[in-house]
């Protein structure tokens, strides 16, 4: 599939948007729309990353998996982020699964070639390095909320973040996989979405989730959405480049 410069400029996504315009056009003619639909695996544990992903509107889970199936998330990227961040710290593999958990597109690059222009230093150097403290706090954020804090405080967080990702209140996501996700049993996330549906704060109908009332759903969260948030805005959110036409 050849590069598509209508679809890639401005780009949909924000790592690659914050880049000036030298960095970015450097990357433009490796650079491939790709779809990401629902469910493929991006990458498995143990397997070599060729390619790295800049999401559009999909957000895809880095999910980590025990002996026994059972799994839990450790990172979620869309369009704030990429995919395959490992390339850029020295490894070609990692211990964890990329899923996509709601479907659309990204930027496809080659995985080499990301990393040569990542030596170079300079803006994509600082910008990667930034992105990666900013999941780094992400992670510990999410280890700590899943040791301390109820079912219904961390659905509620993680209900936030995916709608903060993709700009909308409404998607589609299965109860299944919200609890593979928050590594609990579905009949908790059940419980914890019935409760959040009978307040008025979501409406839950066949696998469709509409954020009805924002207000009430941060307060009902956790603290850990705030402070991922805020981190992310710090680092992240002002970027000098501008790459627009």
């Amino acid at each position: 599939m050849s590069v598509d410069y209508n679809t890639l400029k401005p780009p949909a996504n924000k790592l690659l948007a914050a880049l000036p315009a030298s960095d970015y056009e450097r990357l433009l003619p490796h650079m491939k729309h790709v779809p990401l639909p629902f469910n493929q695996i991006i990458y498995e544990p143990g397997e070599p990353i060729t390619h790295i992903y800049f999401p559009h509107h999909s957000v895809i889970s880095i999910v980590t998996s025990m002996e026994d199936g059972s799994t839990v998330e450790a990172g979620l990227v869309s369009s704030e982020g990429m995919v395959g961040i490992t390339v850029i710290l020295g490894g070609d593999t990692t211990t964890t699964r990329a899923l996509v958990q709601i479907g659309d597109g990204g930027t496809q690059i080659n995985a080499d070639v990301l990393k040569t222009e990542f030596n170079r230093g300079g803006a994509l150097q600082s910008l990667l390095l930034r992105y990666v403290q900013a999941q780094y706090t992400e992670l510990g954020q999410g280890l700590a909320c899943n040791r301390l804090h109820t079912i219904e405080e961390r659905l509620a967080r993680w209900l936030l973040t995916v709608t903060d990702r993709l700009e909308s209140k409404d998607f589609l996501l299965t109860q299944e996989f919200i609890a593979q996700m928050l590594g609990v049993r579905r009949s908790g996330v059940t419980v914890a979405a019935s409760t959040l549906s009978q307040a008025g704060i979501i409406s839950y109908n066949r696998g469709r989730i509409k954020i009805l009332n924002r207000g009430i759903l941060e307060e009902t969260s956790c603290e850990c959405y705030q402070v991922i948030k805020d981190e992310f805005a710090r680092l992240l959110d002002n970027s000098p480049g501008d790459n627009s036409e």
